[in-house]
């Protein structure tokens, strides 16, 4: 048995309403919107209690589809102080629970980059237009698929103020162009990432150099793709993918994000 002073209970009381109030303050919001005749569900989080308008960040979803995982994002950046928009890529409905539905989800949005930019701007639109939301100031962050979404939208010349990509692929069709591209660029791939093998690391270093655009990129040695998420390794169990969660190249990545939009914002 267990007996708390009075002072000590107190203190408890004090600490569970602090963080009632701080949970309390997280507004979220699923969002319905249609791009053409395809409808799609996004997911709005913000703090209610910053007091004036604020950047808006734009995430992007794994090959898997707009998940919790990606919602999970979009809070974490609202306890930042960002109002940030968890968008969909694939459509109203369309979470994949194994690798083959994953990847056809995938091509089928991918299969014409106007189609992806398409997308990727409605979403943006939505950001901008929120309450909250300076409109002015945007980021875009994703993951796996969304890594690769984000820096193809930099590629493209859409108006953000910088992109990060977390164990995304790092080839492309589309090809950074020297003055077409203003937005900052931080990536975080894994080492051992067979998905991203050291050839693209290089090749996007070399494109990103030649385009004058200014790259952070760092590398985990040893960490393997989806490093992220904390549900990698059971990922890997179930369907024997060479992928894995690291939680100290996680949080290293997520604290460098942090620093990154407090820097590309002051500006």
């Amino acid at each position: 048995m267990t007996i708390l002073s009075k002072a000590a209970t107190t203190a408890t009381l004090s600490l569970t309403l602090a963080s009632t109030q701080v949970l309390a303050a997280i507004q979220t919001e699923t969002v319905e919107y249609q791009v053409g005749d395809d409808t799609f569900t996004g997911y709005m989080a913000w703090d209610n209690e910053v007091g004036q308008k604020r950047p808006g960040v734009l995430v992007v979803h794994e090959w898997w589809g707009h998940n919790e995982f990606a919602r999970d994002q979009a809070e974490r950046l609202a306890a930042e102080g960002y109002t940030a928009f968890a968008l969909d890529m694939y459509g109203s409905g369309k979470q994949a629970e194994h690798p083959d539905t994953a990847k056809q989800f995938m091509q089928e949005a991918t299969k014409d980059i106007e189609q992806v930019k398409s997308r990727f701007m409605k979403a943006m639109d939505i950001l901008q237009s929120h309450a909250t939301v300076d409109a002015t100031r945007m980021a875009a962050q994703g993951y796996c698929f969304g890594g690769a979404v984000v820096l193809n939208m930099a590629r493209l010349g859409v108006d953000l103020d910088g992109v990060v990509s977390y164990h995304g692929a790092l080839g492309s069709p589309v090809t950074a162009e020297a003055g077409a591209v203003k937005t900052r660029i931080q990536v975080y791939t894994g080492g051992a990432d067979k998905m991203v093998p050291a050839e693209q690391v290089a090749g996007l270093v070399k494109e990103m150099q030649d385009a004058d655009v200014d790259l952070t990129l760092v590398s985990f040695p040893g960490v393997l793709h989806s490093f992220t998420n904390p549900d990698a390794d059971e990922i890997a169990e179930t369907f024997g993918m060479p992928v894995g969660y690291d939680e100290a190249a996680a949080n290293r990545s997520w604290e460098g994000t942090l620093r990154f939009y407090e820097a590309i914002f002051a500006q």
